[in-house]
C-alpha cells in the first residue's frame, strides 16, 4: 500500500505529548509514565488509531500504546487524541522489531495485530507480525497469561500465522475464517480497514494465542 505523505507530520509527532519519545528509556517504567498501575495492552501497526482509541474509551482501567511506524498515519491518531486527551492513550514511533527493548519481560498484558502487512514475498517471512521471530519476541515481554490477538483479511497470511504458533512454541486458543460470522464477534471493535472489508462482503480471520509455559 503507498502511503500518501503528510507534509510537517514528524513535526507534530515530535511535538505531541502523548507521543512518546527515547522509548527504551521507559523499558521497565511505564506505571510512571501512566501514573498507575493498571495493566498495559498494545497495538503493533496501529495505523490511524481508531481501534486504540475506541479500546481506551471503553476500558479507562486499562492502559494502552499504540505502536506506528509510519508518520503519515500516526499523525491522524494524534490528531483524534488531541481532541479526546485520554490519559490511557500514549503512542510510539518505532520499527516493531524492537519491541523487546521498549518492554520489560511481563510487562505487556496483550498484544493486537489488526491487518498488518502480509509480506507476501518467502524471503520477507521474518518480516510477518505472526512470524516464530516475532512470537519470540512477544515471549520476552506479555505476563503468563498474556495474549496476542490477531486479525487479517489475508487468507494465505493467516494460514501461515496458525503454522508458527506451535513452532514457536506457542498455544492457539481459539481461531475462526469469518469473524462476523461466528460467536467471537461479541464485543469485537472494528478497524478502518475491518468496516471496509466487512462492508465488501470479505470474511475476516481471527485468532487469539498464548504461550505455552
Amino acid at each position: 500500500m503507498r502511503l500518501r505523505n503528510v507534509k510537517g507530520s514528524r513535526e507534530v509527532i515530535a511535538a505531541s505529548r502523548y507521543v512518546i519519545k527515547n522509548e527504551t528509556e521507559k523499558k521497565g517504567r511505564w506505571k510512571e509514565v501512566f501514573g498507575n498501575g493498571n495493566r498495559i495492552h498494545i497495538e503493533i501497526g496501529m495505523g490511524k488509531g481508531a481501534f486504540l482509541t475506541t479500546m481506551a474509551q471503553a476500558n479507562p482501567y486499562t492502559n494502552y500504546i499504540g505502536i506506528e511506524k509510519y508518520s503519515s498515519v500516526l499523525i491522524r491518531a494524534i490528531e483524534k487524541q488531541e481532541e479526546l486527551e485520554l490519559p490511557n492513550l500514549y503512542f510510539i514511533r518505532m520499527e516493531a522489531e524492537y519491541i523487546d527493548e521498549v518492554f520489560a519481560p511481563g510487562e505487556v498484558g496483550r498484544i493486537y495485530l489488526n491487518f498488518s502487512d502480509p509480506w507476501p514475498k518467502d524471503r520477507h517471512a521474518k518480516r510477518r507480525l505472526t512470524s516464530k521471530e516475532f512470537l519470540n519476541r512477544y515471549t520476552k515481554i506479555l505476563t503468563e497469561d498474556g495474549l496476542v490477538i490477531f486479525k487479517t483479511d489475508n487468507r494465505e497470511l493467516f494460514d501461515f500465522s496458525l503454522e508458527q504458533i506451535p513452532e514457536a512454541g506457542w498455544e492457539l486458543v481459539d481461531y475462526t475464517y469469518d469473524l462476523h460470522n461466528s460467536a467471537y464477534v461479541k464485543g469485537n471493535i472494528m478497524t478502518e480497514y475491518e468496516a471496509k472489508f466487512v462492508g465488501e462482503g470479505k470474511p475476516i480471520c481471527r485468532l487469539t494465542a498464548k504461550q505455552n509455559r
